[in-house]
C-alpha cells in the first residue's frame, strides 16, 4: 500500500508553530516515523532531537517543492510497487512510504508489527544538494532504483517462504532494527542481503550507470573493483561473525579510515555492497531473483559457486 506523508509534512511547514506541528505529525504517524528515527537518526526525544527538529522545520525547501512540481512521485512510486510485486513474486503485503526525513537516510527499510515498509526521503532526490536539509542532490530518476532496493529487503525479511537469518530475527522481534541486525546477524547474511537488493534494483530500474546501483560515485566504484580481491579476502575471515563494527566497516558511510583498514589497506566505504552483489550473482542467474530473495545465505553461496565459493 502506498502511504504519502508529503501533504501532512507540508502542513507542518504551513503552521504558525512548526515545532509543535511536527510533534503532532510525529504522533499521528508514530508507527512509521518512530521506527525511522530509531533506525536511521536518533531516538525521538531529548534536547538533541529538538535541535534536529528546529533545523528540519526551518530549512529552505525550494528545491523539494520544485522537484515535486516537475515529478509525479506518487504515480512513480505506485508503478514501482506494482513492478516489484510481480518481479519479486511478492507473497506478503508491504507498504511504500513517501516522506520527508531529517537527512538521516535517502531510503530505507522498516518492519513494524510484522509488516514491511520501504520508504524514500524525498529531500535527497531534488537534483540539488541542500546543506540545510542534508539533501544529497540525487536525481529524481533514481527513485525507482532505491525503492526497488528497499522493497527487496522487505520481501526477504517478511516473506513466509524466506529462510534468511534476517527473516528469523525480524519475525521473532516483530520489527526490524538496524542495530540489532548488525549485532546479531552474520556478516555473510548482511552482505548477501545488500547484494540481492542491488540486483533487484537493476532488474526493476535498468539503464543507470553501474556505480549508481551501489550508491557509489564513479571513482569509488573503480576503487572497489581494483581492491576486490583484498575486500574478498578480508571479508572471508569474518563471514561467520556478527558484530556491529563489521556491518559499519563494510556497509556504512562515515566510518574512519582506521575502522576500515585491513592489512594496511583502507577499504572503500560500503564496499560490501559490491562484494555482496558478486556473491549472489550466480544464484540469481541459476534460480531467479524471487527464489534468491528468500534463500538462506548458505543456499545462495552453494548455488553461486565462483566468487561465492571463494568467499565462503
Amino acid at each position: 500500500m502506498l502511504i504519502n506523508l508529503l501533504p501532512d509534512f507540508f502542513a507542518v511547514l504551513d503552521s504558525t508553530d512548526r515545532l509543535a506541528a511536527y510533534q503532532r505529525y510525529l504522533a499521528t504517524h508514530r508507527r512509521i516515523l518512530e521506527s525511522y528515527w530509531n533506525n536511521y537518526v536518533i531516538p525521538p526525544e531529548g534536547p538533541h532531537f529538538l535541535e534536529i527538529l528546529r533545523g528540519t522545520v526551518a530549512a529552505d525547501r525550494t528545491d523539494l517543492r520544485g522537484m515535486l512540481e516537475r515529478t509525479d512521485v506518487v504515480s512513480l512510486a505506485r508503478q514501482v510497487e506494482e513492478i516489484c510485486t510481480r518481479a519479486f513474486e511478492a507473497d506478503v503485503d508491504f507498504d511504500v512510504v513517501l516522506m520527508v526525513g531529517v537527512g538521516g537516510a535517502n531510503a530505507g527499510e522498516l518492519v513494524v508489527d510484522h509488516r514491511g515498509v520501504a520508504f524514500v526521503c524525498l529531500e535527497h532526490f531534488t537534483g540539488v544538494a541542500n546543506p540545510e536539509t542534508f539533501g544529497l542532490g540525487l536525481d529524481p530518476e533514481l527513485l525507482p532504483l532505491w525503492l526497488a532496493h528497499e522493497i527487496a529487503h522487505v520481501i526477504r525479511y517478511t516473506s513466509p517462504a524466506s529462510r534468511a537469518e534476517l527473516h528469523t530475527l525480524v519475525q521473532e522481534a516483530g520489527a526490524y532494527s538496524y542495530w540489532d541486525a548488525g549485532r546479531l546477524v552474520s556478516l555473510r547474511e548482511l552482505l548477501v542481503n545488500e547484494g540481492l537488493a542491488v540486483h533487484a534494483s537493476q532488474l526493476v530500474s535498468p539503464g543507470h550507470a553501474i556505480w549508481e546501483y551501489f550508491g557509489y560515485v564513479r571513482r569509488q566504484y573503480a576503487r572497489v573493483r581494483e581492491l576486490e580481491p583484498l575486500i574478498q579476502q578480508a571479508a572471508a575471515h569474518d563471514l561467520d561473525h556478527a558484530a556491529l563494527g563489521l556491518r559499519l566497516r563494510y556497509l556504512s558511510d562515515g566510518m574512519s579510515n582506521q575502522a576500515r583498514t585491513v592489512d594496511r589497506y583502507v577499504l572503500p566505504e560500503r564496499s560490501g555492497y559490491y562484494l555482496g552483489s558478486r556473491m549472489v550473482a550466480g544464484a540469481i542467474a541459476a534460480r531467479g531473483l524471487p527464489w534468491a530473495l528468500r534463500a538462506s545465505a548458505h543456499e545462495l553461496l552453494a548455488v553461486s559457486g565462483g566468487v561465492a565459493a571463494t568467499a565462503s
